[in-house]
């Protein structure tokens, strides 16, 4: 089911740290610092800065230097992943901690 209410995006997301395993083994991390605020370190060390909103659908976020896509959030009992705009499951959600548990804005 893809969560479109944005108040519960929003409880899922902002002032928490998202680990998503892109590929086994490969993990990045993910902080919604604010309602607006967003920062990510990737798997191969690349650390992006950027800035997010809620959508109708879910959510979209324009990383400064990097991309800027939609994305949704679908979870099912035991799973939570990250959807792209075209539908296709990008990552799986391995734990979401409250705060900045990855130290991405230090």
């Amino acid at each position: 089911m893809i969560i479109k209410d944005q108040d519960t995006l929003a409880v899922l997301l902002v002032g928490s740290t998202h680990y998503v395993e892109m590929a086994p083994g490969q993990e990045a991390a993910i902080y919604y610092r604010t309602a607006t605020d967003a920062l990510m370190a990737l798997p191969d060390g690349t650390r992006r800065a950027g800035t997010w909103r809620l959508t109708e659908t879910g959510y979209h976020v324009d990383w400064a230097g990097g991309p800027s896509a939609g994305w949704q959030i679908d979870v099912e009992p035991g799973r939570i992943a990250y959807v792209d705009a075209g539908g296709i499951e990008r990552g799986r959600v391995a734990r979401i901690v409250p705060g900045d548990a990855a130290l991405l804005a230090a």
